[in-house]
């Protein structure tokens, strides 16, 4: 792992991004981690949460090796506009995917392994006039227009939650479940797990969309016209997959022990679940792109921007997902 490079995006220059890549920078790192970001920026907010870190520029001719505490690689992204602390700036909306696009560009030369992000605030960017859903489908614009899946992750317990629509609201969910949808997920997830988590044959359960996964249609037609016909069909084809099953009882032990990953159908369905087991040390990762990304489990907290005792647990944990993706991926 000491020969891998890491570009970490901090976000909202206003979030608890910021904060988070000078704290995990006064800890010893396995890799280099380069934070493409606005440097007076980072030296600012050091200032405000009293921290000692050296920020360096990077140097991508130079050969990665393990980061000592205390020093922060940069990769310098200049903002548009002065940040005040907790108050996001419409006129930095800019700022924020730029970084975006730096850090992809680095991913996809090899300059770096992996690309690490920290939270962004989608009203921010959409106030700013540019159309925004999430990170997932940005980073999947800046890839050529791929189709990705998110999925999160957390060690502690073991669990993996992918899902099959990301960021509707919920009366949009059944017209955006189809059975291309469907495959396309089932197939990208199955591929990731085995080309970055080195999982060769993954063990797939699969939620139901509707309470009791449809009451055999008594509750709703979709487990029998779109979910059924899917697995049915990836059964055949050699897939290790079952479902689809009622979501209020698949996130029970004897199930999960059965299972490496599950595919909830909606947002809210799975998340909840992961989040409530592992927050904190849950990782967000995009399946299907042509680099590898993993994320924090959280929002730009902008109430807890500056606070010293912020945990750091879920970038240490991206950090750490990042590398052995990377390593599997090698």
């Amino acid at each position: 792992m000491n020969n891998t490079r890491l570009a970490l995006t901090p976000g909202e220059p206003a979030g608890i991004g910021p904060d988070l890549a000078l704290r995990l920078a006064g800890r010893e790192q396995p890799c280099e981690v380069v934070a493409i970001a606005d440097p007076q920026l980072l030296e600012q907010r050091a200032a405000r949460l009293e921290v000692d870190v050296q920020l360096r520029r990077v140097d991508y001719d130079a050969a990665p090796r393990p980061q000592p505490a205390g020093t922060l690689l940069v990769d310098p992204v200049a903002r548009a506009a002065p940040t005040m602390p907790g108050t996001p700036d419409p006129a930095n909306a800019r700022y924020v995917l730029n970084t975006l696009q730096r850090a992809v560009e680095r991913c996809r030369t090899g300059a770096c392994a992996a690309l690490v992000t920290g939270p962004v605030h989608k009203a921010v960017i959409n106030t700013a006039g540019i159309p925004f859903t999430g990170h997932t489908g940005h980073l999947a614009e800046l890839c050529g227009g791929v189709t990705p899946v998110m999925m999160l992750a957390t060690d502690e317990p073991r669990l993996r939650v992918a899902l099959a629509t990301v960021h509707l609201p919920l009366a949009d969910v059944p017209q955006a479940l189809t059975r291309a949808s469907l495959q396309h997920t089932l197939r990208t997830v199955a591929a990731d797990l085995d080309t970055r988590f080195g999982i060769d044959a993954p063990r797939m359960l699969v939620a139901g969309l509707n309470p009791h996964a449809g009451e055999d249609g008594y509750l709703g037609r979709e487990e029998i016209d779109i979910i059924t016909p899917v697995i049915e069909a990836e059964r055949a084809r050699g897939v290790c997959i079952s479902g689809p099953l009622p979501a209020d009882t698949l996130f029970t032990p004897d199930h999960l022990r059965q299972a490496d990953v599950v595919i909830a159908m909606y947002h809210d369905q799975g998340l909840p679940v992961i989040k409530h087991a592992g927050f904190g040390r849950t990782v967000n990762i995009t399946l299907g792109l042509p680099i590898i990304r993993t994320s924090v489990d959280h929002g730009t907290a902008l109430d807890r921007v500056g606070d010293a005792g912020i945990d750091t647990g879920s970038l240490q944990a991206a950090v750490h997902m990042a590398l052995r993706m990377a390593a599997h991926g090698a």
